[in-house]
């Protein structure tokens, strides 16, 4: 939706193809940083955004048994993160981001229930077949598709996506029900062995959590090509014995009868191949252990919007070759981190935990580089660089 938003702006003309018959997402949450909201901003939405999301008091680390604070760094508090960054930090429901996203969109050009089952080349031109039989011939297509992304398997031939060995449970609880949260406006990580639970305020006034347990194993996901398999409240909490109440208490009352396999993507060779490219999960999809999946989507749109309005249709090979270079290598030291921090945020106790302890504490130090990166400017710095050279 983003990327269309923006192309339109530019003088594009866009259709979205999108396989559900309604966009909506049950039980889920997503955080916006700054990379991605003064993105918004430039768009025209994030006011309204701003109207129905919570931007966290601070990013707090606790001790999974006494829930002791091992570390916090202001966020709201104080306008820190604002001011650091330029742009807020804010966590809003899944469906009313899409609610603000295809508003700003409108209905023309956007087809639901349109499941892309075929992509072939005829000419100069792309030949979308869907699953409901309609047909249609374009000049470019972008492959926002997901993790499971067809438009990369035509590319590349292989389904390329990796379980992670990690699974996690979600839900959002009213805030009220959470008697023993400590600060429950904050973005909070509990560490343990084997487990953390990463929790945010959603909402216009912050009063639902968003939560999100995430758990080593299974070793194999039995749920083959399905994201999600039945699962129960034992399973739930089994890694979770012995921690805080508050921990237990939020996880009870999510939707613990369901389990979502943690999946990322290899990054293929190439992003690209004739008239069709690939953005966010489908290209680049990875734990969220960041929280950088949207974030990082919404930035490669922005980029590839930037590179398309310059060139024009003129050499889209040159076009697509430039947004491969610019967006490949920062995505992947993303990814990278994103899996290394699983593992310590998993930590047994013992000596390691010293230098996970240090290592929170240097987050702005260590990730501020993430939040600060603005990638219009970039893509314009780039084209410069290239009429100069």
């Amino acid at each position: 939706m983003t990327i269309a938003i923006a192309l339109r702006q530019r003088g594009f003309e866009v259709a979205v193809y999108e396989q559900s018959t309604e966009l909506r997402e049950i039980g889920a949450a997503v955080a916006l940083s700054a990379n991605a909201t003064r993105k918004l901003d430039r768009l025209g939405v994030l006011a309204e955004i701003l109207e129905l999301a919570t931007q966290p008091t601070e990013l707090i680390y606790r001790n999974w048994r006494d829930g002791g604070r091992i570390t916090a760094h202001p966020v709201r508090k104080d306008g820190a993160y604002r001011a650091k960054f330029g742009a807020p930090y804010l966590g809003i429901h899944r469906a009313h981001l899409q609610q603000i996203l295809s508003k700003a969109h409108g209905p023309s050009g956007l087809h639901l229930g349109h499941k892309l089952t075929r992509i072939s080349e005829t000419g100069e031109d792309m030949r979308l077949e869907f699953a409901n039989g309609a047909t249609c011939e374009v000049e470019l297509v972008i492959g926002a598709d997901g993790v499971r992304s067809m438009v990369r398997q035509w590319l590349t031939g292989k389904p390329g996506y990796v379980y992670s060995g990690t699974s996690a449970f979600r839900g959002i609880v009213p805030a009220h029900k959470l008697p023993q949260l400590p600060d429950p406006q904050g973005l909070q990580f509990w560490m343990g062995p084997d487990a953390h639970l990463l929790h945010y305020a959603i909402g216009p006034e912050g009063g639902d959590v968003n939560f999100f347990a995430v758990v080593e194993g299974p070793a194999s996901w039995p749920g083959g090509d399905k994201w999600q398999i039945a699962s129960n409240l034992q399973e739930a909490t089994e890694k979770f014995v012995g921690w805080h109440p508050a921990v237990i208490e939020m996880i009870s009352a999510g939707w613990v009868d369901l389990r979502w396999g943690l999946f990322v993507v290899r990054q293929p060779r190439r992003w690209y191949r004739g008239r069709v490219v690939l953005i966010g999960d489908a290209v680049h999809g990875m734990l969220p252990h960041h929280g950088q999946g949207a974030n990082t989507t919404i930035e490669d749109a922005i980029t590839l919007v930037e590179l398309l309005g310059h060139f024009g249709w003129d050499d889209l090979d040159r076009t697509l070759s430039q947004y491969d270079a610019l967006r490949r290598q920062r995505t992947r030291i993303i990814q990278r981190s994103s899996w290394a921090t699983n593992t310590k945020l998993h930590l047994a106790d013992g000596p390691d935990l010293a230098d996970r302890d240090k290592r929170v504490s240097q987050f702005p130090e260590r990730f501020g580089w993430i939040h600060a990166h603005d990638a219009r400017s970039v893509a314009r710095t780039n084209l410069a660089a290239t009429a100069r050279g």
